[in-house]
Protein backbone atom coordinates (compact mmCIF):
# COMPACT_ATOMS: atom_id res chain seq x y z
CA UNK A 1 0.00 0.00 0.00
CA UNK A 2 3.22 2.17 0.93
CA UNK A 3 4.06 2.20 -2.66
CA UNK A 4 0.45 2.46 -4.31
CA UNK A 5 -2.08 0.32 -5.15
CA UNK A 6 -4.89 0.22 -7.93
CA UNK A 7 -7.28 -1.73 -6.14
CA UNK A 8 -8.05 -2.01 -2.55
CA UNK A 9 -10.32 -5.09 -1.10
CA UNK A 10 -11.00 -5.21 2.73
CA UNK A 11 -13.46 -4.95 5.80
CA UNK A 12 -14.51 -2.07 7.06
CA UNK A 13 -12.54 -3.01 11.03
CA UNK A 14 -9.20 -3.32 9.02
CA UNK A 15 -9.48 -0.57 6.51
CA UNK A 16 -10.49 2.09 9.31
CA UNK A 17 -7.21 0.42 11.63
CA UNK A 18 -5.23 1.57 8.30
CA UNK A 19 -6.59 5.06 7.98
CA UNK A 20 -6.71 5.85 11.76
CA UNK A 21 -2.40 4.64 11.67
CA UNK A 22 -2.31 6.79 9.01
CA UNK A 23 -0.72 3.83 5.92
CA UNK A 24 -3.82 4.41 3.71
CA UNK A 25 -5.09 7.89 1.89
CA UNK A 26 -8.58 7.45 0.56
CA UNK A 27 -9.30 10.69 -0.76
CA UNK A 28 -8.52 10.62 -3.88
CA UNK A 29 -10.72 6.91 -4.64
CA UNK A 30 -12.58 7.00 -7.82
CA UNK A 31 -14.77 3.79 -7.20
CA UNK A 32 -16.49 2.69 -3.85
CA UNK A 33 -17.62 -1.00 -4.04
CA UNK A 34 -20.26 -2.48 -1.22
CA UNK A 35 -20.47 -6.17 -1.47
CA UNK A 36 -23.64 -7.33 0.59
CA UNK A 37 -24.75 -4.53 0.90
CA UNK A 38 -28.22 -5.43 2.69
CA UNK A 39 -25.93 -7.33 5.38
CA UNK A 40 -22.94 -4.79 5.36
CA UNK A 41 -25.56 -2.56 6.80
CA UNK A 42 -27.38 -4.58 9.26
CA UNK A 43 -24.51 -5.99 11.08
CA UNK A 44 -23.94 -3.35 12.38
CA UNK A 45 -20.64 -1.96 10.10
CA UNK A 46 -22.88 1.38 8.41
CA UNK A 47 -20.99 3.60 11.19
CA UNK A 48 -17.54 1.98 10.16
CA UNK A 49 -18.22 2.54 6.54
CA UNK A 50 -19.73 6.08 6.60
CA UNK A 51 -16.39 6.69 8.93
CA UNK A 52 -14.03 5.18 5.50
CA UNK A 53 -15.70 7.32 3.44
CA UNK A 54 -16.27 10.41 5.10
CA UNK A 55 -12.61 11.95 3.82
CA UNK A 56 -13.61 10.71 -0.03
CA UNK A 57 -17.45 12.04 0.35
CA UNK A 58 -18.28 15.81 -0.27
CA UNK A 59 -21.80 16.67 0.15
CA UNK A 60 -23.33 17.39 -3.41
CA UNK A 61 -20.22 17.09 -4.87
CA UNK A 62 -20.27 15.90 -8.57
CA UNK A 63 -16.64 14.53 -7.54
CA UNK A 64 -17.11 11.82 -5.07
CA UNK A 65 -16.34 8.54 -6.29
CA UNK A 66 -18.90 6.26 -8.33
CA UNK A 67 -20.82 4.34 -5.71
CA UNK A 68 -21.71 0.25 -6.72
CA UNK A 69 -23.73 -1.71 -3.88
CA UNK A 70 -23.96 -4.78 -4.94
CA UNK A 71 -26.71 -7.57 -2.51
CA UNK A 72 -28.93 -10.46 -3.12
CA UNK A 73 -31.80 -8.78 -1.18
CA UNK A 74 -32.63 -4.90 -1.13
CA UNK A 75 -34.83 -4.25 1.30
CA UNK A 76 -36.62 -0.27 1.40
CA UNK A 77 -34.01 0.36 4.03
CA UNK A 78 -31.31 -0.49 1.88
CA UNK A 79 -32.03 2.57 -0.87
CA UNK A 80 -32.63 4.67 1.91
CA UNK A 81 -28.96 4.47 3.23
CA UNK A 82 -28.04 4.49 -0.04
CA UNK A 83 -28.82 8.07 -1.14
CA UNK A 84 -26.23 8.77 1.19
CA UNK A 85 -23.47 7.69 -0.57
CA UNK A 86 -25.14 8.03 -4.73
CA UNK A 87 -25.66 10.57 -6.89
CA UNK A 88 -29.45 11.94 -6.74
CA UNK A 89 -29.39 10.23 -10.81
CA UNK A 90 -28.18 6.70 -9.33
CA UNK A 91 -29.41 3.27 -11.50
CA UNK A 92 -31.03 0.42 -10.01
CA UNK A 93 -29.88 -2.70 -11.84
CA UNK A 94 -32.34 -5.67 -11.01
CA UNK A 95 -31.38 -9.30 -12.18
CA UNK A 96 -34.42 -10.62 -10.18
CA UNK A 97 -37.18 -9.22 -11.07
CA UNK A 98 -40.41 -10.35 -10.03
CA UNK A 99 -38.98 -14.15 -9.22
CA UNK A 100 -38.21 -12.86 -5.68
CA UNK A 101 -39.96 -16.23 -4.64
CA UNK A 102 -38.91 -18.30 -7.78
CA UNK A 103 -36.69 -21.62 -6.83
CA UNK A 104 -35.11 -23.77 -9.71
CA UNK A 105 -37.52 -26.29 -10.85
CA UNK A 106 -34.88 -29.01 -10.79
CA UNK A 107 -35.17 -28.92 -6.62
CA UNK A 108 -37.92 -30.72 -5.13
CA UNK A 109 -38.84 -29.39 -1.20
CA UNK A 110 -40.30 -30.65 1.43
CA UNK A 111 -41.22 -29.91 4.85
CA UNK A 112 -41.29 -32.60 7.13
CA UNK A 113 -42.89 -31.53 10.83
CA UNK A 114 -41.20 -33.44 13.74
CA UNK A 115 -41.10 -32.99 17.80
CA UNK A 116 -37.17 -31.33 18.32
CA UNK A 117 -36.38 -34.39 20.56
CA UNK A 118 -36.42 -36.46 16.90
CA UNK A 119 -35.10 -33.83 15.03
CA UNK A 120 -31.26 -35.38 15.28
CA UNK A 121 -32.68 -38.97 13.68
CA UNK A 122 -35.03 -37.57 11.12
CA UNK A 123 -32.38 -35.61 9.93
CA UNK A 124 -29.70 -38.76 9.87
CA UNK A 125 -33.00 -40.70 7.97
CA UNK A 126 -33.29 -37.94 5.61
CA UNK A 127 -29.73 -37.46 4.55
CA UNK A 128 -29.29 -41.43 3.78
CA UNK A 129 -32.55 -41.62 1.39
CA UNK A 130 -31.62 -38.81 -0.29
CA UNK A 131 -28.17 -38.32 -0.21
CA UNK A 132 -27.07 -41.83 0.38
CA UNK A 133 -23.44 -42.71 1.30
CA UNK A 134 -21.85 -40.77 -1.84
CA UNK A 135 -23.92 -37.94 -2.33
CA UNK A 136 -23.12 -34.40 -0.25
CA UNK A 137 -25.28 -32.93 2.23
CA UNK A 138 -25.30 -29.09 4.17
CA UNK A 139 -27.26 -29.32 7.01
CA UNK A 140 -28.03 -25.30 8.37
CA UNK A 141 -28.91 -25.08 11.84
CA UNK A 142 -29.14 -21.46 13.69
CA UNK A 143 -26.73 -21.85 16.62
CA UNK A 144 -22.78 -23.25 16.73
CA UNK A 145 -24.18 -25.23 19.97
CA UNK A 146 -27.23 -26.72 17.94
CA UNK A 147 -24.28 -27.02 14.65
CA UNK A 148 -21.73 -28.60 17.03
CA UNK A 149 -24.07 -30.76 18.74
CA UNK A 150 -25.21 -32.34 15.49
CA UNK A 151 -22.67 -33.10 13.33
CA UNK A 152 -21.39 -34.96 16.42
CA UNK A 153 -24.65 -36.94 17.03
CA UNK A 154 -24.95 -40.82 16.15
CA UNK A 155 -27.78 -40.41 14.03
CA UNK A 156 -26.23 -39.31 10.95
CA UNK A 157 -23.69 -42.02 9.62
CA UNK A 158 -21.85 -40.02 7.01
CA UNK A 159 -18.62 -38.61 7.91
CA UNK A 160 -19.63 -35.01 9.31
CA UNK A 161 -17.85 -32.06 10.51
CA UNK A 162 -19.16 -28.08 11.24
CA UNK A 163 -18.59 -24.97 10.39
CA UNK A 164 -19.77 -21.93 12.27
CA UNK A 165 -18.25 -18.19 13.45
CA UNK A 166 -16.59 -19.77 16.55
CA UNK A 167 -13.95 -21.67 14.38
CA UNK A 168 -10.42 -19.99 13.06
CA UNK A 169 -10.60 -18.55 9.52
CA UNK A 170 -7.99 -21.18 8.71
CA UNK A 171 -9.67 -24.64 9.82
CA UNK A 172 -12.82 -22.95 7.82
CA UNK A 173 -10.42 -23.17 4.77
CA UNK A 174 -9.73 -26.48 5.90
CA UNK A 175 -13.12 -27.94 6.24
CA UNK A 176 -14.50 -26.41 3.14
CA UNK A 177 -11.84 -27.78 1.22
CA UNK A 178 -12.28 -31.07 2.91
CA UNK A 179 -16.28 -30.71 1.77
CA UNK A 180 -14.84 -29.53 -1.97
CA UNK A 181 -12.89 -32.73 -2.73
CA UNK A 182 -15.35 -35.37 -0.64
CA UNK A 183 -13.23 -36.21 1.74
CA UNK A 184 -16.40 -36.03 4.31
CA UNK A 185 -20.22 -35.81 3.11
CA UNK A 186 -21.66 -33.97 5.82
CA UNK A 187 -21.20 -30.09 6.40
CA UNK A 188 -23.47 -28.89 9.23
CA UNK A 189 -23.29 -25.13 9.29
CA UNK A 190 -24.71 -22.08 10.84
CA UNK A 191 -25.69 -19.12 8.60
CA UNK A 192 -22.23 -18.51 8.27
CA UNK A 193 -22.21 -20.50 5.06
CA UNK A 194 -25.36 -19.05 3.87
CA UNK A 195 -23.34 -17.03 1.47
CA UNK A 196 -20.90 -16.46 -1.00
CA UNK A 197 -19.96 -19.86 -0.91
CA UNK A 198 -19.58 -21.88 -4.10
CA UNK A 199 -19.70 -26.07 -3.72
CA UNK A 200 -20.91 -28.19 -6.96
CA UNK A 201 -22.67 -31.34 -6.35
CA UNK A 202 -24.58 -30.75 -3.23
CA UNK A 203 -27.50 -33.38 -3.82
CA UNK A 204 -29.14 -32.34 -0.63
CA UNK A 205 -29.75 -28.97 1.48
CA UNK A 206 -31.70 -29.35 5.27
CA UNK A 207 -32.36 -26.56 7.30
CA UNK A 208 -32.91 -28.03 10.58
CA UNK A 209 -35.29 -25.50 11.79
CA UNK A 210 -37.60 -22.36 9.56
CA UNK A 211 -35.41 -19.35 10.18
CA UNK A 212 -36.12 -16.87 12.48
Amino acid sequence: MRSGIDILVGTPGRIKDHLQNGKLDLTKVKHVVLDEVDQMLDMGFAEQVEDILRDAYKKDSEDNPQTLLFSATCPHWVYDVAKKYMKSRYEQIDLIGKRTQKAATTVEHLAIECHWSQRAAVIGDVIQVYSGSHGRTIVFCETKKEANELALNASIKQDCQSLHGDIPQKQREITLKGFRNGSFKVLVATNVAARGLDIPEVDLVVQSSPPK
